[in-house]
């Protein structure tokens, strides 16, 4: 009632107050393996896979809010509704193959912000990953003091940074409109296409936000009873998925179109050293400073919601609780191995997108099912149509990465 007699200025920003965790979410549709699939995709099909992230962000959207959806209904966590269902084996596998999926998708953050200090200050990267472990872990330290919502504004302004370091290449050298359009037209030119279409996806649809946005929107927002309170905030929390996403999709477009318009056809732009170092010969020392300083913002940011979603993991599979410290070390562990062993950063960034691939059906399978279940929804159980969605989109996304399985396998990744 005192909602219906607020302007809608007020109801805007009382609103606005309620927004915060879809932006944390979405730091994993922007991380370092993103930048990896994108700018390939640019560099070598130019403007071909444009509809393919306009796709992956709409699969995204939906499964973002599924699980959103999920915490404020049932007051638990993806994990958390996992573990009441299934038996102590079944958890147990369950959680090692959703740690696994942890690991490396802190690999892949770790050794991003790595390649982007290493590009910025010349620092070898054995020391720019122990530097991005270190940042990230006072971030997290900002989230275990001081609560989720600093955290999340401190998440989101890193959000901003990453947005205006991949923008602003655009900007500077705009794309072709007639190529940015004829992109949208659902198209492969080979395997390689198909090959950087689910890296790509799998870059895009990541299991560890699947489970944190759950928890993350139960805890902010508690456990409503079914009525007006609880459907302001699906309501609400539509808004902020969508806002989000938008900013993450116009992010990864960004990056395609980048290396579309400035990179296609040039040799040497397969690593994002090599991509950096012709975005600085095309576009300038500027264009070059914003993309590794959105490249290190994006590490930064990712490593540290990708170690909260293993602690969130951990706690709602298994009821075990690790001091942040030791976790943030052990998960730190193999990102510097790989680091000390001199593999090449950015093949590195490929095989573990390829790990993910492997834990994506263990997230969205669960998620479809749990939120389409009337016994465990009640009144906010998906509609038909919505479940039936939901199914398709898991159907393509665990398909597609089938696929990229297979051909990183074949030897043809």
């Amino acid at each position: 009632m005192a909602d219906e007699q607020q302007s809608p200025f007020q109801r805007a920003r009382s609103a606005a107050v309620l927004l915060g965790p879809a932006f944390v979410a979405a730091i994993a549709y922007v991380d370092p393996g993103n930048v990896a699939s994108n700018i390939s995709a640019g560099a070598q099909y130019g403007y071909l896979l444009v509809w393919v992230i306009v796709m992956a962000n709409v699969m995204a959207g939906l499964v973002q809010f599924l699980s959103a959806k999920l915490g404020l209904v049932t007051g638990s966590s993806l994990p958390e509704v996992v573990r009441a269902k299934a038996s102590r084996p079944m958890r147990l596998a369950y959680w090692a193959q959703a740690e696994t999926v942890a690991v490396a998708t802190d690999l892949a953050e770790v050794v991003g912000g790595a390649i982007a200090l290493n590009l910025l200050f010349h620092l070898p990267l054995m020391v720019g990953g122990v530097i991005t472990g270190v940042v990230s872990l006072g971030l997290l330290l900002i989230q275990n003091r001081r609560g989720q919502q600093p955290f999340e504004r401190v998440i989101t302004g890193l959000l901003g940074v990453i947005a205006i370091g991949f923008l602003a290449s655009v900007v500077i050298s705009p794309p072709s409109p007639s190529g940015t359009l004829g992109g949208l037209v659902p198209r492969f030119d080979g395997s390689g296409s198909v090959l950087l279409a689910a890296a790509m996806i799998g870059a895009t649809v990541m299991p560890h936000v699947v489970y944190l946005h759950s928890g993350m929107a139960r805890d902010r927002h508690g456990h409503p009873e079914a009525g007006p309170a609880r459907k302001r905030l699906l309501r609400i929390t539509r808004y902020d998925v969508g806002l989000a996403m938008l900013l993450a999709g116009a992010v990864n477009l960004a990056m395609l179109l980048m290396a579309a318009s400035t990179l296609r056809g040039r040799d040497g732009v397969d690593t994002i050293e090599g991509a950096h170092a012709a975005v600085v010969e095309v576009l300038g020392p500027l264009a070059g400073l914003l993309l590794a300083v959105g490249l290190l913002a994006s590490g930064l940011a990712s490593t540290s919601v990708g170690a909260y979603a293993g602690a969130m993991i951990m706690q709602g599979l298994l009821h075990r609780h690790i001091p942040l410290v030791v976790r943030r070390v052990i998960t730190l562990i193999p990102a510097l191995v790989v680091l000390a062993l001199g593999i090449d950063p950015t093949r590195a960034l490929i095989i573990s997108q390829v790990v993910l691939s492997f834990g994506i059906p263990f997230a969205l399978i669960p998620l479809v099912r749990f939120t389409g279940d009337a016994a465990l929804m009640g009144g906010d159980v998906n509609h038909r149509v919505t479940t039936a969605f939901a199914w398709l989109v898991a159907a393509i996304i665990t398909g597609l990465n089938v696929v990229l399985i297979y051909l990183t396998a074949t030897g043809n990744g």
